[in-house]
């Protein structure tokens, strides 16, 4: 780092970005982190699947449970040459930290640890749980990391009644937004039959793209549904198409689509399969189609989390977030089936993903006051 600080959140989140937890390797960062929630008398439980590290992590006996929820890997880099620093040598620069993971999101694993310490040292004996649900497989196939020890703590019978989520949600400004639920994501990969032959013989042949496009057509053109008052129409997208030997005189044998809804909580993924399974036998095609449900479409209504969300943005950063839905999906799909309150909460998302990720300094420590404002307001009783 190119200059020193006094932010405790900084620091911390210069420490994780400083290890290079491509997905899914960890990189040691739930090991600093869980030495952190030792020291505050957490009970830390490595739950490893596959070759994901996981880690859950409890503090208390009774009372409600309060889970911050977030994710140690990051997406790969892209050429490093591109970037104005090292991706995995944190850089201060313009009031912005400069590093791959910073905004998505170390920088709001930070700020949790911090805010958690905080709030245990004003109030070491709260009126709850509080708990760490931290994975290193959010950004890869998201298999073996929150989903399977959803699927453990459900099994042990845990349940967890308020959970936030560190995702990057913020635009504008700190806390501007804050998502209460996300769409669900069905992916498709359609295999279209023909029959291989000579372009100069189309009778001796059966042309898989040309079958296709008609039955493409109604499937862009199709209203899926209205949505409603908290999520868009749901939307179909072709995300790759592929067909063809590489040779110009060939028709080619197959096609292969891949296609993705995004889907409101009006419709069902049962409910798609099959108005798209209707439109391809209208259209006659002979196919091998294969589904991935990548999460259900959530929605945590009014109640006590998104109150005391709202309230400690407002009471941080001086503003009222817009509940919102849109973006793409989160953990807090795994989560929030098994009856929490789901909210994900963090930086700006400007840079996600993007060569020269950053996160802006000055946003770091209000998040930290943010989050503890949410376990004051959960955890501790009124006057």
């Amino acid at each position: 780092m190119t200059a020193g600080t006094d932010s405790a959140v900084l620091d911390l989140c210069v420490e994780l970005v400083r290890r290079a937890s491509v997905t899914p390797d960890d990189a040691g960062c739930q090991a600093l982190l869980g030495a952190r929630l030792e020291a505050l008398g957490f009970d830390c439980r490595a739950m490893p699947f596959g070759s994901v590290d996981n880690l859950w992590a409890v503090r208390g006996r009774a009372g409600p449970l309060v889970v911050f929820a977030g994710h140690t890997d990051v997406v790969p880099t892209g050429p490093e040459s591109a970037w104005s620093s090292p991706p995995f040598e944190p850089t201060l620069r313009d009031g912005f930290l400069y590093g791959r993971g910073t905004a998505d999101m170390k920088g709001s694993l930070a700020a949790m640890i911090v805010a958690t310490e905080r709030f245990l040292a004003d109030h070491p004996d709260p009126a709850g749980r509080i708990g760490f649900l931290i994975t290193s497989d959010e950004e890869g196939p998201a298999v073996d990391g929150t989903r399977a020890v959803m699927g453990a703590l459900t099994d042990a019978g845990e349940s967890i009644d308020y959970c936030v989520v560190g995702e990057p949600s913020s635009g504008a400004a700190l806390g501007d937004t804050v998502r209460i639920g996300r769409r669900g994501s069905l992916n498709g990969r359609l295999t279209v039959l023909g029959v291989q032959g000579h372009v100069a013989y189309p009778h001796l042949a059966d042309n898989p793209i040309h079958r296709l496009a008609p039955a493409l057509a109604e499937l862009a053109a199709t209203s899926w549904d209205d949505g409603n008052a908290h999520f868009p129409p749901t939307s179909f997208q072709a995300s790759n198409i592929a067909a063809g030997t590489g040779a110009g005189n060939v028709v080619p044998g197959e096609l292969v689509l891949d296609f993705n809804f995004r889907f409101s909580t009006e419709q069902t993924a049962d409910g798609l399969q099959q108005r798209v399974e209707a439109i391809l036998a209208r259209h006659g095609l002979r196919y091998e189609l294969t589904w991935t449900l990548s999460g259900e479409p959530f929605l945590t209504g009014p109640g006590r989390l998104i109150d005391a969300t709202c309230e400690a943005i407002e009471a941080v950063a001086g503003l009222r977030p817009e509940l919102s839905t849109s973006g793409g999906t989160s953990d807090g799909r795994f989560i929030a089936p098994a009856g929490a309150e789901v909210v994900e909460l963090g930086p700006g998302n400007a840079t996600i993903h993007k060569i020269d990720e950053r996160v802006a300094v000055a946003e770091l420590e209000p998040l930290a006051e943010i989050y503890r404002g949410i376990l004051e307001r959960l955890l501790v009783p009124g006057p």
